[in-house]
C-alpha cells in the first residue's frame, strides 16, 4: 500500500500496490502493521456497506458529536464516487478546509478520515458500492449532519445531485457552537 498525506493532517489516501499477471492482480487493501507504522487506527469494530442505485445520488454531510466521534476508511468496490471530507476539529489549522477525491472500483483507492470531520460523497455512477471499515461502533445519539452545500464550506461538487434522502436535504448548516469536536 502507498500512503499519502493530505492538505488535512491526519486525512491519509491509501493507494493499493497492485501485483498483476494475465488473470489480473492481487493487492492488500489493510495491513495493520503498515497502518500502525503511519500512526492510524488498526482497529476497525464494524463494517459498512452502502449501495446507491443511481448516479449523483449524494449523501452527507456527516460526523459524529463527542463522546461517539468515528474515524473510518472509505473505499468504492463498485462503481465510483467522489468522495468529500471537511475538517471540523476545533483549534484546526484547517479548520472549514475540504478535500474531494474520486474513489472508484477500478482505481481501489481509500481515503483514511480521522475523527472530527464531516464525510459526504456523490456518485458518479449507478450501481455503485461503498464500503467502510468504522473506528468504533455506530452510536446514533452521535450522529450529526450539516448542510451538503453549506457556504461556510463551499464544497465543489463535481456534478448536482438527483437523488438526496430527506436527512441530507435538511441538515442545517454548520453551526461550530454546537460542535465539540
Amino acid at each position: 500500500m502507498v500512503f499519502r498525506e493530505t492538505k488535512l493532517a491526519g486525512a491519509v489516501v491509501v493507494d493499493l500496490q497492485p501485483h498483476a499477471d494475465d488473470r489480473g492482480f492481487f493487492a492488500r487493501t489493510f495491513c495493520e502493521r503498515e497502518f500502525a507504522e503511519k500512526g492510524l487506527p488498526v482497529r476497525f469494530p464494524q463494517c459498512n456497506l452502502s449501495r446507491n442505485k443511481r448516479a449523483r445520488t449524494l449523501r452527507g454531510m456527516h460526523y459524529h458529536a463527542s463522546p461517539h466521534r468515528e474515524s473510518k476508511l472509505v473505499r468504492c468496490v463498485s462503481g465510483a464516487i467522489h468522495d468529500v471530507i471537511v475538517d471540523l476539529r476545533p483549534g484546526s489549522p484547517t479548520r472549514f478546509e475540504w478535500i474531494g477525491i474520486d474513489l472508484t472500483a477500478e482505481n481501489g483507492r481509500a481515503l483514511f478520515i480521522p475523527e472530527g470531520f464531516a464525510h459526504g460523497f456523490i456518485t458518479l455512477e449507478d450501481a455503485t458500492d461503498v464500503f467502510y471499515q468504522m473506528g468504533d461502533f455506530f452510536q446514533a445519539e452521535g450522529a450529526r449532519g450539516a448542510r451538503w452545500n453549506d457556504p461556510r464550506f463551499g464544497i465543489a461538487w463535481p456534478v448536482e445531485p438527483r437523488v438526496l434522502a430527506e436527512r441530507d436535504a435538511t441538515y442545517p448548516d454548520f453551526d461550530p457552537a454546537h460542535f465539540d469536536g
